[in-house]
């Protein structure tokens, strides 16, 4: 298989940590270069990026959901691996933005699966990132 980026969103929550295991087992199955990403709310898009010559040095990213998932995949034995902390004034918009900008072939995202009035008011960060996506989305329940 050739080489694939895959690309991770994690907030720390319960559902986003079922998707970094997801993400994990399959970088390590595929033999793949993994990226988690928390983005927040901002009001200008930006990225702060931990690369593995960073995170050799022993600079690690300060964001605890980034921190536990880059510490699950290097207990898991993945290599080639990095961190993306980001600000984005639309959570999805800046989680589909680097992905599509930096080259990634596959977005996994965790989702509640709300429906009705709950998905009415809170919307739905999953969904967007499908609708908006350039590449496949996998959504872990």
């Amino acid at each position: 298989m050739a080489d694939q980026r895959i690309l991770c969103a994690t907030d720390g929550s319960a559902l986003s940590e079922k998707a970094v295991i997801h993400a994990i087992n399959w970088a390590q199955q595929l033999n793949q270069f993994l990226a988690f990403i928390t983005v927040t709310d901002g009001s200008e898009i930006k990225f702060i990026v931990w690369d593995e010559a960073k995170l050799a040095a022993g600079d690690l990213p300060v964001d605890k959901s980034l921190l536990v998932a880059l510490e699950r995949a290097l207990a898991a034995g993945l290599k080639r691996v990095s961190c993306v902390r980001g600000t984005s004034p639309d959570i999805a918009d800046g989680v589909v933005t680097y992905a599509e900008k930096n080259h990634y072939h596959h977005i996994i995202v965790g989702s509640a699966g709300r429906s009705g009035t709950a998905r009415f008011l809170k919307g739905s960060v999953a969904e967007d990132i499908v609708v908006r996506a350039h590449c496949p989305v996998t959504i872990v329940r």
